[in-house]
């Protein structure tokens, strides 16, 4: 099989990072090499940027530097760790990817799109994911999971209109691209939402596989 690339978007607080540990035991219990890892990040220089962009001390970054930053952690991440993972046949399951970027920094900030495009592609060298799932859950809900965790950074804290034309974003991005995404109820118990992901997961790979 070649390599499967499962990214995974939502609004703050959504879950994502909760559900892909559990999603990734059961690919690998059924024999897939799997490979976890987040944006920004996953590396030992995107763990440095990371540090920067969530720090909440640094609320004079411009929204051009935010982007540039987060670009400059993906393209690390794309060489170093996701692309030759992909290339020896495994599977990837990332914690945000490019369509963060066009939601956080497009729609959010009010960037141009066609912009951040040119932008993702220089970053990604073109890699796009075979599978996106957006866990979708109301702003306000999202939020208050978010300081009830103690995980506060300087993206959440941003006004709660910022987070809502995130959350419009990502349904623009849905619709632009039905084929490669699943939206899943964040607000179902995290069982349920577990559930959904595996059944969706495997029968792609089973797709792709050719198996009936």
């Amino acid at each position: 099989m070649s390599g499967f690339f499962i990214t995974f978007e939502g609004p703050e607080g959504s879950g994502k990072t909760t559900q892909i540990p559990f999603l990734a035991e059961a690919l690998r219990q059924a024999g897939y090499q799997v490979l976890t890892t987040r944006e920004p990040g996953g590396t030992p220089i995107g763990d440095q940027i990371r540090s920067v962009l969530s720090d909440i001390k640094n609320t004079a970054m411009h929204p051009r530097t935010e982007i540039l930053l987060f670009l400059a952690s993906r393209a690390q991440l794309v060489s170093e760790v996701i692309r030759p993972h992909l290339e020896s046949g495994g599977v990837v399951l990332c914690d945000r990817y490019a369509d963060s970027t066009l939601a956080y920094q497009g729609y959010g900030h009010g960037m141009i799109l066609d912009e951040l495009q040119n932008l993702l592609l220089f970053a990604t060298e073109g890699l796009t994911p075979d599978l996106t799932f957006l866990l979708d859950l109301d702003v306000e809900i999202g939020l208050q999971r978010r300081a009830n965790g103690g995980d506060w950074n300087r993206l959440d804290a941003y006004e709660l209109a910022f987070h809502r034309r995130v959350r419009a974003g990502y349904h623009q991005l849905v619709k632009k691209e039905p084929e490669r995404w699943v939206v899943v109820d964040a607000a179902q118990s995290p069982r349920q939402i577990q559930a959904q992901l595996q059944a969706i997961t495997f029968q792609r790979l089973q797709a792709l596989e050719g198996i009936a």
